[in-house]
């Protein structure tokens, strides 16, 4: 399915920390049954976020069993699409679940309808865990790969509380290294 344009963040050269390949896109879409296969096959993928409400997969045929058959683990952060704003618990759990795969060399799979906005604020999020970078770059480094991903203003606004979260949590273990910033 030429469809899915898949970017692959965290392979970017100088990019010292193994990053998990995320592949982000839109989506599933009826009729393109051959994603999930093509998925595990070539990107290795064995996680996969959704983004979506139910409403918006109901219909659609990637349901988790689907996915469970090929052995992914899928885990669903319903996310409205109008305000398209993740909870803090919400990425929390998606980076959490990315690290899981990432320490056993694994890619995750993150999708929302149009893989524009819900799903790269999670990128982002993981991006910020990982890197320890500020919402802005972490949006700017999605945008090199996948150049109309669209981050709303409470998006960003989501993403600079879970960056609080994050230096303060660093901060508190004594792993936040100031030399950085």
């Amino acid at each position: 399915g030429g469809s899915h344009a898949l970017g692959r963040v965290g392979e970017e050269e100088g990019d010292l920390s193994p990053s998990p390949l995320f592949t982000l896109g839109s989506g599933p879409h009826p009729g393109t049954t051959s994603l999930p296969r093509q998925l595990v096959q070539d990107e290795n993928v064995r996680g996969v976020i959704t983004m979506n409400e139910e409403y918006e997969t109901r219909f659609l045929c990637h349901s988790s069993q689907e996915w469970k058959r090929l052995g992914v683990e899928q885990l669903r952060l319903s996310t409205v699409d109008m305000t398209g704003i993740p909870t803090l618990d919400h990425l929390q759990k998606g980076v959490q679940f990315a690290l899981k795969y990432q320490s056993l060399g694994q890619c995750v799979y993150v999708h929302c309808k149009a893989g524009r906005s819900r799903s790269a604020t999670m990128v982002a999020a993981y991006l910020i865990q990982v890197h320890r970078w500020s919402p802005e770059e972490a949006v700017r480094a999605i945008a090199k790969i996948r150049s109309y991903i669209h981050i709303r203003p409470g998006q960003l606004d989501v993403l600079k509380e879970f960056h609080k979260q994050v230096t303060a949590g660093a901060a508190k273990d004594g792993t936040f290294d100031t030399s950085k910033t």
